[in-house]
């Protein structure tokens, strides 16, 4: 039996670390703020909301893509501490990530 690895979950939230409304994507799923980077420990596999850990999660470094172009932001949680990493969405129509902190990111490599 194949287990399905991604669930698209595009609704809308508040930003736990910024206190921001973050607006849904339209086409994908939505991680992370795309005003202060910061995402919610809340998946085992992209949007099945079924990790029990919950904490904060950091962006502490961001990768160009060089395959298919754009950025993967990294993120740490500060409760557990796993490392994921995310695809930015620097060029979404509706609230784009903050290309200057992505890219401000891109010198940090203390994951």
């Amino acid at each position: 039996m194949e287990v399905k690895r991604f669930t698209k979950n595009d609704g809308g939230f508040v930003c736990a670390h910024c206190g921001r409304e973050v607006l849904p994507l339209g086409y994908s799923s939505r991680n992370h703020c795309p005003f202060c980077l910061w995402s919610l420990h809340l998946d085992v596999n992209p949007g099945d909301r079924a990790s029990e850990c919950g904490g904060e999660m950091e962006p502490v470094g961001a990768e160009p893509n060089t395959k298919k172009g754009g950025y993967t932001i990294i993120h740490r949680c500060v409760k557990c501490g796993e490392v994921r990493r995310n695809k930015a969405a620097y060029d979404a129509k509706v609230q784009p990530d903050d290309l200057a902190l992505i890219i401000k990111l891109t010198g940090r490599h203390d994951y």
